[in-house]
């Protein structure tokens, strides 16, 4: 039987990802497996809702989807001012997804970890948005359609022209250039950041409060209510900023 892990062991011993290392870089196997299974978990129960959805007799949880739906789309048709069929679907998912991926920090510290430990798995982290590489990645697709869109609604010519010529006209393209790329470059690096940093430490203040062993319970207990409101909030302002920077995208004048 392991001994117990010092308090400095056990805090870098969560902290630390399931690897995978070959020639072509290092993946975090459990980023990838908790993020792929949220995502799926969330596709598999809305197809079944919407599979089982009835007019005459709608269910808890038939409501319950109709409610977020109903939420996200009146944030789209408030803050999108633009006309486009993917900005609706893709606010939903980004909520629920962020949500789900944010959720997996209630579970406690040494669960998974314990439960994988039984076949050889030393490292384990459950909560993907604890890992920049994720984040980070979900900004960049989003600044990916960022740039689709701003191509697309104002064509190559306008797109050029808006961060060459903005805002001091064309006599200064070089600053005018620098701002814009600093501004656009920005978005994603908050919107990552942002997301990564509070999961972060929410999940290092579990970890802290795992080392109190039985009356971990005492403090445990309250952060937990208390962190349900910050993935609530993390996940709706990754959704609000990405309706509005693709808003922003979509304006041609």
């Amino acid at each position: 039987m392991a001994e117990p892990l010092d308090a400095p062991s056990y805090i870098q011993h969560h902290l630390e990802h399931w690897e995978l290392t070959t020639r072509f870089g290092t993946f975090n196997l459990d980023t990838l497996l908790f993020s792929w299974l949220t995502g799926i978990t969330f596709l598999l129960l809305f197809r079944i809702v919407v599979k089982r959805a009835t007019i005459e007799t709608p269910g808890f949880w038939q409501n319950f989807v109709e409610l977020l739906y109903e939420f996200v789309q009146t944030q789209v048709k408030e803050t999108f001012h633009g006309r486009s069929a993917l900005i609706g679907p893709l606010a939903l998912t980004i909520f629920i997804w962020v949500f789900l991926m944010n959720l997996m920090d209630l579970l406690p510290v040494d669960l998974i970890p314990r439960v994988v430990g039984y076949f050889g798995v030393h490292y384990m982290k459950s909560v993907p948005t604890t890992d920049p590489n994720l984040t980070l990645g979900m900004s960049i697709s989003v600044f990916l359609l960022i740039i689709f869109y701003s191509i697309k609604i104002k064509g190559m010519g306008g797109f050029l022209k808006e961060i060459t010529c903005k805002p001091f006209g064309p006599w200064f393209l070089p600053i005018n250039l620098i701002l814009k790329l600093v501004e656009e470059l920005a978005k994603p690096i908050s919107l990552g950041l942002r997301l990564f940093g509070n999961l972060y430490a929410g999940e290092l203040i579990f970890i802290l409060i795992g080392l109190l062993g039985y009356w971990q319970w005492i403090l445990g207990f309250p952060w937990a209510i208390f962190h349900i409101l910050v993935i609530t909030i993390q996940a709706f302002i990754f959704m609000m900023l990405t309706i509005v920077y693709l808003s922003l995208a979509h304006e041609d004048h």
